[in-house]
């Protein structure tokens, strides 16, 4: 990927469907974080779509999907097949893999396969939709496994669109996506990168306290618009955390010409290159 051709770097971006018409979430949960989120795009796109998208945006994108087959009886998309159809579009796309935690060592197996013979650079976890705790001690081999490995693990943290809405957010629990869960796992894996996606709302000030105190840890600033932000999290971005926050959308929640829109203005414009592509780019090593 030619660093110098893109104007910005999005680390977090969701491949909803696939080739076989195969979405990432059954039809209620799709629909609610829809509403939730009120996006005027395709909530459904593929790879190929985002390929295009970001391409004539004049961006790259960090593309995923989570696999929450144990959680929500919904089978995942194939990160297989996303790394594939990414290794096509590689001037713009950087494959992340994702493993359901509850499968124990076939995660682990797994996990390795999906580096190893598909070159995705990293994990995206959402613990509230998998439905797990991330410092469990029964998660620690795959931990392990991916500190070994030297990709980052992205984790969901904070509010959660997907459910929302619903009955008792179709079970889906908030407490799960609490940062300080992850303070564990990033002193116990110290060589495993922990990026914590989305402003960490209600409990933005854990995120920010782990971010200043642990080398190993970032925040990436997907999943809500700037505008919306939290203004510690402002202060923090612009100022002591400037090196550990990266750009990200959350697309097709929220698109990445809105969130730069809102960002315009928040933050020092010396700063706004290393939010902006960076710090993604040390964090990925790609130069």
């Amino acid at each position: 990927m030619d660093l110098e051709a893109i104007t910005a770097l999005d680390v977090h971006v969701h491949v909803e469907a696939d080739g076989h018409g195969h979405h990432s979430l059954d039809d209620e949960l799709m629909d609610a974080s829809a509403a939730y989120f009120k996006g005027a795009e395709s909530r459904t796109p593929t790879v190929e779509d985002l390929a295009v998208r970001y391409r004539a945006a004049g961006m790259a994108a960090v593309v995923f999907t989570v696999d929450a087959t144990t959680a929500t009886g919904h089978p995942a998309l194939s990160s297989e097949e996303i790394a594939e159809a990414a290794a096509a579009h590689a001037d713009v796309l950087i494959p992340f893999g994702s493993v359901d935690p509850h499968q124990g060592e076939t995660a682990v197996r797994r996990a390795r396969m999906l580096v190893e013979e598909y070159g995705v650079r990293g994990f995206k976890f959402h613990p509230s939709l998998q439905a797990f705790s991330p410092d469990d001690p029964t998660f620690r081999p795959l931990w392990a496994a991916l500190e070994e490995l030297g990709v980052p693990a992205l984790f969901h943290t904070g509010q959660n669109g997907i459910g929302a809405g619903l009955p008792g957010g179709r079970g889906i629990k908030l407490r799960y996506s609490n940062p300080i869960l992850l303070d564990d796992v990033a002193a116990d894996f110290p060589g495993l990168t922990v990026i914590l996606a989305h402003p960490s709302v209600p409990w933005q000030g854990e995120a920010i306290s782990m971010a200043t105190h642990k080398a190993n840890v970032f925040i990436d600033l997907s999943g809500w618009r700037p505008k919306y932000f939290p203004p510690e999290l402002v202060r923090a971005a612009g100022g002591m955390l400037r090196h550990k926050v990266l750009f990200g959308s959350d697309y097709p929640l929220i698109t990445p010409e809105r969130w730069l829109e809102d960002f315009t203005g928040l933050v020092d414009e010396a700063v706004l290159p290393g939010i902006l592509k960076q710090n993604a780019a040390g964090v990925l090593g790609l130069g």
